[in-house]
């Protein structure tokens, strides 16, 4: 399954929103050295109720839209 994704880094906590047919992610880690893509699939792992290890990024590691 494919997902379009917003990512908010810094947020006040983590959470997941489901806005225009995306997701949109608050994560609180900062977008430094790959910990928000890392707090992204822990988000989205908890969420989906899978294991982190289903959970990969596609595309655009390094944008705000995935």
């Amino acid at each position: 399954m494919r997902v379009e994704i917003k990512v908010i880094p810094r947020a006040k906590r983590d959470c997941v929103y489901e806005e225009n047919g995306k997701l949109k992610v608050y994560v609180r880690a900062p977008a430094i050295d790959n910990r928000a893509n890392r707090a992204l699939i822990e988000v989205l792992a908890r969420h989906f109720n899978v294991k982190k290890r289903n959970i990969r990024i596609v595309k655009g590691e390094r944008s705000r839209e995935r």
